[in-house]
């Protein structure tokens, strides 16, 4: 199966077509990335932890530089979340050395990598613990009007932005589908263990924005159906939208309710839509290949989950820096896309 090089290009925009084209990552340092792991560390115990600032590096590059170092297997480096490799990001790593000699970490400092700080944790940095990520992005070669692009910013800043997976989900050249497809239909050697999770990963990040998609155009992205699964805000909480849910609305507009989307797998403990928002998701994922992955996943028995359809972006603020160029920074949520809301803004 071939696809496109990026997969989240024809993406449907929940607020019409830019106005302007940009330029992003002109430099590692146009698109910095500072984790939040929304908890404290304890000072103590068998994990050494090492906030780490990189540039041009992604994250299991950093892992497999500590495990060597440490002379540890990976499985023994924790992280939270994947980070970009054309940026500068800071995030924390954990090591588990138990009764081992502390190390001088200022050995694997370089050009591309920097430790921020270090300290001690009882505790394994597990991935998807964390609250989020702040960015602080420069868009270079605008050539729309200011006010056109503050428009498009304060429109964001009401209604939030479609909770896509963007493009760095599925690899260079759209890669992980690629190669999931094929070890799908036995083709080629098995993946290794961190592989097969990011060809499952882009799969299932596919469908799901192949389903948010739909709503896009049919303009319910943010409109409860009759069925939908919503998502009770910063709790795993979830129930099924009723007909004549009058107060509904009104939480939605203030993100105190998500509706939600499919990450599709097997038959868990996770709610499925009903009725209308059922036929969508079900119309949505019905050609061949969808079919033909849904099932695949059902017999690897990928647990099934849901994922918010809206993403609103937090501590919004921008600063022009000449008339071409743009610096902006916000807070999204783990799991949320910066280049989902740089799409809504201008074409990248």
């Amino acid at each position: 199966m071939i696809f496109p090089g990026d997969v989240t290009a024809a993406l449907p925009r929940a607020h019409g077509e830019p106005s302007s084209a940009a330029t992003i990552r002109s430099t590692p340092e146009d698109f910095v990335v500072i984790e939040d792991l929304g908890y404290a560390f304890s000072g103590e115990g068998e994990h050494v932890i090492l906030t780490i600032e990189k540039r041009e590096l992604n994250t299991l590059d950093v892992v497999q530089t500590l495990a060597k170092y440490a002379n540890v297997k990976r499985m023994a480096v924790g992280f939270a979340g994947l980070k970009d490799r054309v940026a500068v990001t800071t995030q924390s790593f954990s090591v588990h050395l138990p009764g081992k000699p502390d190390l001088d970490w200022s050995r694997i400092e370089s050009d591309s990598l920097r430790i921020v700080s270090i300290t001690k944790h009882h505790k394994k940095i597990r991935r998807g613990t964390l609250r989020g990520n702040a960015f602080s992005l420069i868009l270079r070669d605008i050539d729309a009007a200011k006010e056109s692009i503050e428009q498009r910013l304060s429109q964001i800043q009401q209604h939030g932005v479609p909770n896509y997976f963007g493009a760095q989900r599925f690899g260079r050249f759209s890669s992980n589908l690629t190669k999931a497809d094929s070890w799908f239909k036995g083709e080629g050697r098995r993946p290794k263990q961190e592989q097969a999770r990011m060809m499952v990963s882009a799969v299932r990040s596919y469908l799901f924005n192949q389903v948010l998609a739909v709503r896009v155009e049919q303009g319910n992205w943010n409109v409860p159906l009759v069925g939908d699964v919503a998502l009770l805000a910063n709790s795993r909480a979830q129930f099924h939208v009723e007909a004549n849910d009058d107060e509904l609305p009104s939480r939605i507009a203030l993100d105190d309710v998500r509706l939600s989307g499919p990450m599709p797998g097997d038959d868990s403990r996770a709610k499925w839509p009903e009725g209308e928002a059922l036929a969508l998701e079900q119309n949505a994922l019905s050609d061949a290949l969808a079919h033909f992955w849904l099932e695949q996943l059902r017999q690897r028995r990928i647990e099934r989950d849901r994922r918010a359809l809206r993403v609103m972006p937090e501590n919004v603020s921008y600063e022009w820096l000449d008339d071409a160029s743009l610096k902006l920074n916000f807070s999204l949520v783990s799991g949320a896309f910066a280049t989902s809301v740089l799409r809504e803004i201008v074409t990248i």
